[in-house]
């Protein structure tokens, strides 16, 4: 498991690792200073956060309640806790507990004093991340998109209707917890807490001195609310006093903070990287992360958070991007499921045992770097107390070193860092995994019988418009669907020439994305979609016209709102135009401009026919197969046993699942990934595109079904499917470790 002497066996190795982690462990439970968070208080200095007056190297892990259901919390709080974790760190996401303004939701998964409430009864801290922007490939970045329209409205920048939205949550999401008794100082588990979030890189978009401003006013408004415990601002190099600024990134052992006397902080340790729908599956592997960790620690690092510990899921419609899948998995420790993902979770627990015993000489002492090859340092921490930590590294991405030490000879492999707590024995080295491996597996346990309702392409209800011009499609349905329909007719006389030659004419419509199908006079003309990193799209397509009257419908398609850039305000989605038929006597015609009627949503969505209620209100036939805007049901009984269960949806094109009336997720199987794949070596820097998998596959094919949502029996799916897909090759699967 570590690394040793080279006269030392890998036998003695573990152990001096089992008879180090023996004294540590006698060591900790006899100090009088070890206390349980509801006793602490929390300050810091330039080495460490301090908790009831005793410096603490913290590890951390981003577990986001929302993305999990509350009957997963506590097992997913004690893995965490069972893999060396002190903290949890989540984001607060504004737009799930104010869906309208001054209408505050804290229930299901969004039951956020729950969620703190149990981190607490495990006997962890909390990182409580407000923002309240929050990125995390979340839809609309965590804002609620009324706030879009808030009139004389700036995101994230010196403008006075923003900071007042901005203020008022941040207020109430204080006010919540300081009435739970949830921050520390009230003696909770809350010792952090975030405002903004990665605003710094954005600052020149705003222009300098206007958004030095605005982050100035959001550190003193978060710091006026006195929760007791330090704020801090990630990717924010100018944070004002006493607010600490941290580090977010694939590594971050260069980062220093802004002042000498803050500590060094890592809020997003990134575990491997998010996938989109068209994408490949992002990898990191855990030695390299280890070796980021151990990079950081040996720096003068003292709190280092997993970004992500546990992904989860983007259930609904709560993904971002656009193009952000529903799993996000993140290749964490959990898995998307809750299930531990080894070797990753084991390897990190035991650098965290390792570090942990390193803990009194690191939070002691700075660094004395020695030189041991053109590659190779050691990085030695003394304490006064006579405590001495070691980290013995191999920047070499190549080849593995023998170095000396302390007289005697250690085994360093490429991109690595051996740790010795005492100075003498190599307990952990961060390439060398003896933690247990597991695999996966999704098996079927059953199928099943469908039965399907059409969507129609020219239904229209009391909502229904007509105005001149194109709309903006967010403005109309508050994304409170992914759908809108434009409609509009034209007149094609009987001398036209097409009518004669068969040379159809050309339809083209331009939108700002995110996907839409054409149908003219009821038929299916088209479908076009655009990416994470081009949105926008044009259909373009010759289409097949009658003499008379010709309706042209676009069905409109969002596929989760942006989640980071900036001017959040003027982002548009659905078709803008132009608008234009080329091809007739008259040449090139713009309808654009002419009467446009607008439909919000679909007619199932109107019905509710994803719940069992909803479902009975309309008379369903046999299941039709490849078939555009189909909505299918079927129910099932609950399968035996607890392992995590999921859809196999591989058969299927484009659309959304339910499970006894709520929302998987979107799923989009049809949708293959992108990019180059190929083997994954852990040595040298790590990037996104480093080790990605899946490529000319499904992005996702798997959706979760959370267990809580069942009942023993008569559970409803629907599927609403876009494109045309087989239902018969739907699976209900089960997902077990072997």
């Amino acid at each position: 498991m570590g690394v040793e002497p080279i006269p030392v066996g890998r036998g003695q190795g573990r152990s001096a690792l089992l008879l180090l982690l023996a004294v540590a462990a006698a060591v900790m439970l006899s100090s009088p200073w070890l206390v349980t968070p509801v006793d602490a208080s929390v300050s810091y200095d330039r080495k460490a956060l301090i908790i009831n007056g005793r410096r603490r190297i913290l590890i951390s892990g981003s577990i986001h309640y929302p993305r999990s259901t509350p009957e997963m919390w506590p097992d997913l709080i004690q893995k965490a806790k069972d893999g060396g974790l002190d903290v949890i760190q989540t984001y607060v996401f504004w737009n799930g507990h104010e869906p309208s303004p001054g209408q505050y939701y804290f229930g299901g998964n969004y039951d956020l004093v729950r969620f703190v409430k149990l981190v607490k009864q495990a006997g962890l801290y909390v990182h409580l991340r407000i923002g309240p922007y929050v990125c995390a490939e979340w839809n609309f970045g965590g804002f609620p998109v009324w706030l879009k329209y808030v009139p004389g409205i700036s995101f994230r920048t010196d403008n006075e209707p923003f900071k007042a939205a901005m203020s008022k949550f941040t207020e109430k999401i204080v006010s919540v917890m300081k009435s739970e008794g949830l921050f520390e100082s009230q003696g909770g588990p809350i010792i952090l807490s975030q405002i903004e979030n990665e605003y710094g890189p954005l600052e020149d978009y705003y222009g300098g001195g206007v958004a030095k401003n605005y982050a100035s006013w959001a550190a003193h408004m978060a710091v006026g609310l006195n929760t007791g415990v330090p704020w801090v601002m990630c990717k924010q190099d100018d944070a004002p006093d006493p607010v600490i600024n941290t580090c977010n990134g694939f590594y971050c052992d260069d980062f220093s903070p802004n002042k000498p006397y803050k500590p060094t902080m890592w809020t997003e340790a990134w575990t491997a990287w998010y996938t989109a729908f068209g994408g490949p599956v992002p990898e990191r592997p855990v030695e390299d992360l280890a070796f980021a960790v151990a990079r950081f620690i040996q720096k003068g690092g003292s709190f280092v958070n997993y970004y992500m510990y546990h992904g989860g899921t983007n259930f609904g419609r709560t993904a971002g991007g656009p193009f952000i899948s529903t799993s996000y998995d993140y290749d964490a420790p959990i898995d998307e499921y809750g299930l531990l993902r080894k070797p990753k979770w084991g390897h990190l627990r035991d650098m965290h045992k390792a570090i942990k015993m390193c803990e009194p000489a690191l939070v002691s002492a700075d660094a004395t770097v020695t030189k041991l090859g053109n590659y190779e340092q050691a990085h030695v921490f003394k304490s006064k107390s006579g405590a001495c930590a070691a980290f013995l590294s191999n920047y070499n991405p190549k080849s593995s070193a023998i170095v000396t030490y302390n007289g005697k000879k250690y085994d360093i492999p490429p991109w690595s860092i051996s740790i010795l707590p005492d100075c003498k024995t190599a307990v952990f080295n961060t390439a060398r995994v003896g933690a247990q491996t597991s695999q996966v597996k999704m098996s079927p346990v059953g199928k099943f019988s469908w039965t399907s309702f059409s969507e129609e392409t020219n239904s229209l209800d009391d909502n229904s418009f007509t105005k001149n011009g194109l709309v903006e499609q967010i403005s109309m349905t508050w994304d409170r669907t992914d759908y809108l329909w434009y409609t509009t007719s034209i007149d094609i006389g009987r001398n036209e020439n097409f009518l004669k030659n068969g040379q159809n004419p050309v339809l083209t419509v331009m939108s700002a994305g995110h996907a839409m199908h054409v149908f003219i006079n009821g038929q299916k003309a088209g479908t076009v979609y655009g990416g994470l990193d081009s949105p926008k799209l044009t259909y373009t397509g010759n289409v097949k016209l009658w003499a008379g009257s010709n309706k042209i419908s676009i069905l409109s398609v969002a596929v989760g709102l942006p989640n980071v850039g900036n001017h959040f305000e003027t982002w548009n989605v659905g078709v803008l135009g132009p608008v234009t038929l080329e091809g007739l006597n008259e040449g090139r015609i713009d309808l654009t401009s002419q009467k446009w009627t607008y439909q919000i949503g679909l007619r199932g969505e109107s019905l509710n026919l994803h719940t069992i209620s909803g479902s009975s209100s309309v008379e369903w036939g046999g299941a039709s197969i490849n078939q555009p805007l189909t909505w299918y049901k079927a129910f099932f009984n609950a399968p035996a046993g607890n392992e995590p269960l999921a859809l196999d949806m591989s058969s299927m094109g484009k659309g959304e699942a339910w499970i006894n009336g709520q929302s998987i997720g979107r799923y989009w199987p049809a949708y293959k990934a992108y990019g180059s794949c190929g083997g994954c070596d852990y040595h040298g820097t790590y990037s996104e595109k480093k080790c990605q998998t899946k490529c000319g596959e499904s992005s996702q094919k798997w959706y979760h079904v959370p267990r809580s949502w069942l009942n023993p029996t008569g559970n409803l799916v629907v599927v609403f499917e876009e494109w045309g897909g087989n239902p018969t090759g739907i699976n209900l699967v089960k997902r077990t470790a072997i």
